[in-house]
């Protein structure tokens, strides 16, 4: 006679696994071997690697754990802004799906290849949806890429512009600032 419970529960190990992959979660999905494919992925694997051959209570391990901490927090402001402009968009259901990539994601149509790279680099540098130390990544190249199979790459720079304006360098705000102190 077998007992009612078991302790053959398969999600038993599951919060320590999740523990495990945020650790090691560089982007959206942590079970997905292909993370580290792509450059800026590669950074943080390297960084990972290099704090785990320290020790804990070096400065260069405490140094390490701060710039994957900061490089972390980053990307996930830059998800969530992604992922806010989508929503604002409709894609409420679908956005989570629209900003996972993986090795395995491929461009819809290659023709779109330029189209997406221009859309992506005036997003760069017509507004602050990505952090003024961000290097373009390739990941939301197919975000792009993505948007404009669905007909709604224009419609999320336009967004984009009016939620994550570029600010104005110090050195005009002070120029205003100047002219209007002395009309």
């Amino acid at each position: 006679m077998s007992p009612l419970c078991s302790n053959n529960n398969p999600y038993a190990s599951f919060g320590a696994t999740l523990a495990r992959d945020e650790e090691q979660n560089l982007w959206s999905t942590p079970h997905d071997v292909t993370h580290t494919e792509a450059d800026d992925d590669r950074v943080l694997y390297n960084m990972i690697v290099g704090r785990s051959q320290l020790d804990k209570d070096s400065e260069e391990w405490q140094k390490l754990n701060y710039d994957i901490y900061t490089l972390r927090q980053t990307r996930k402001e830059v998800r969530s802004r992604w992922k806010h402009i989508l929503e604002d968009l409709g894609f409420q259901k679908e956005a989570d799906s629209l900003l996972s990539v993986t090795k395995l994601s491929i461009i819809s149509d290659s023709q779109n290849m330029g189209k997406a790279r221009d859309i992506l680099l005036k997003l760069s540098e017509e507004t602050n949806i990505f952090p003024t130390s961000w290097q373009l990544s390739e990941r939301y190249l197919f975000v792009v890429d993505r948007l404009i199979a669905l007909d709604a790459a224009d419609e999320f720079f336009k967004m984009a512009s009016v939620v994550y304006p570029k600010r104005a360098s110090v050195e005009r705000v002070d120029e205003k600032q100047v002219s209007a102190g002395m009309a």
